[in-house]
């Protein structure tokens, strides 16, 4: 519509010097036949008419054959409009010239000597409104075309982008379904995406992960559990009804007697230690950091009260303490638990008439304790699973007793504590270092 619009002016222009041409320098008048001919002929190329009118609007020429405007008369208010300087009059009837308003651009004819200027007549150039619709319309047609292939475009990458997106949360939904159902090795596929879905793949895996670990550590605790509660319980239940119906003789009952009374304190130790580890897991970590102790004092506590167990043995100790008081945070109950925990497993390890040996030094911000033994060294695929829940090195766990809880408790006891536990176990010697951090 733009383009049509930019037409009729450049009709109106290039018309209007043609008829100026004409009449000032070859004497043609308004009415003159060759002229109208002239219009009538540029009228059918361009698909505008041409309308001419003398000074006071009256019709002297006009390109349209098929209608009779001779002698008509364009009102006064459209030449004002036109001799104001404005070519685009817009929507008019030319006062009686049509029977509708049409598109309507005009322009006065005019001539001057010396600055002196005449308008001897105006020229009009008129569009039928139906050709204004039908260009709409297929401006319309065009714009209604591409707005749908936008639309539909759109619609299509959408879908891919939606599609796209959906498919590792549909493999996140169907892998939680699964998870419910107890199969926790299932995984969704990672494609390398770096945006948010990437982040919640990698992230879904990693709980996956923790779930699959969680779930074999539960069904290995259920297991360890079980065994040493039913073996004392076997034990006791057994020794008591073989006492109850005669079946042991009397001279040996005492000696059975004391079988019950050690199997049940391993069941007791085991109930403890159960207790230990739900108190630890409850605790607020944050609250240990509430109080600082003297850990020289608290190591010196934890050898005395396994004096007896260390005499029993025929053990030799050798402990390298400072003098000094040396300041560090935490719990000194619970670190008091670590360092006993260690010192009774070196002695259920160490060979007979051994040396446990205990040190403790200084270096940078942290204190480090240790404690070593001598006898049957750990072997190396044992270590990293040293610290589990249950472990023991001897797999037939009848060679030392204890539930196998201690150096778990221990390291738990350190994790709440921030601090770091280590074993080394080489020629016979096993050394167990923790830190501790100076106040």
């Amino acid at each position: 519509m733009a383009d049509k619009t930019a037409m009729m002016t450049s009709t109106l222009y290039e018309t209007a010097r043609y008829i100026t041409t004409q009449h000032i320098h070859y004497a043609v008048e308004l009415g003159d036949l060759d002229l109208s001919m002239w219009l009538t002929m540029t009228s059918g190329v361009t698909g505008f008419d041409l309308i001419i009118t003398d000074a006071n609007g009256i019709v002297e020429s006009y390109s349209d054959r098929s209608l009779f405007m001779l002698g008509k008369t364009v009102p006064n208010d459209v030449l004002s409009i036109v001799n104001t300087g404005e070519n685009t009059i817009g929507m008019s009837s030319l006062g009686e010239l049509y029977n509708e308003r049409r598109q309507v651009s005009g322009a006065a004819l005019v001539m001057g000597n010396n600055g002196d200027v005449q308008t001897f007549g105006y020229l009009f150039v008129a569009s039928d409104i139906a050709m204004f619709r039908q260009e709409w319309r297929s401006f319309y047609s065009i714009l209604i075309i591409i707005a749908l292939s936008i639309m539909l475009a759109a619609f299509i990458l959408t879908y891919v982008a939606t599609k796209k997106h959906a498919e590792p949360l549909n493999e996140m939904a169907n892998a939680a379904r699964r998870f419910a159902r107890g199969e926790f090795s299932v995984r969704v596929g990672e494609r390398g995406r770096k945006d948010e879905i990437g982040q919640l793949t990698v992230a879904f895996n990693a709980m996956a992960d923790s779930l699959e670990s969680s779930e074999q550590l539960r069904r290995d605790f259920i297991t360890n559990l079980s065994h040493e509660l039913n073996t004392p319980m076997t034990v006791i239940a057994g020794f008591a009804e073989g006492l109850l119906d005669g079946t042991i003789p009397r001279e040996d009952e005492a000696r059975y007697l004391g079988i019950v009374s050690t199997e049940a304190r391993r069941l007791a130790r085991v109930v403890r230690s159960m207790m230990e580890i739900s108190t630890l897991q409850s605790s607020d970590a944050s609250t240990v950091f509430e109080s600082n102790f003297d850990v020289s004092e608290v190591v010196r506590i934890a050898l005395l009260s396994l004096d007896r167990k260390i005499e029993e043995k025929q053990l030799g100790v050798e402990a390298e303490l400072p003098d000094e008081t040396i300041i560090t945070r935490g719990d000194s109950d619970s670190i008091i638990q670590v360092v006993y925990n260690l010192i009774d497993n070196a002695i259920k390890f160490s060979e007979p008439e051994g040396v446990i040996s205990l040190e403790l030094w200084k270096q940078e911000s942290k204190v480090y304790v240790s404690v070593t033994n001598m006898g049957e060294e750990i072997p190396e695929d044992e270590l990293p699973h040293i610290f589990t829940r249950f472990h023991k090195a001897d797999k037939s766990r009848s060679s030392h007793e204890g539930a196998g809880m201690g150096l778990f408790i221990a390291k738990k006891i350190l994790d709440t504590h921030n601090e770091d536990i280590y074993v080394t176990s080489t020629g016979g010697v096993t050394k167990f270092i923790f830190s501790l951090t100076i106040a």
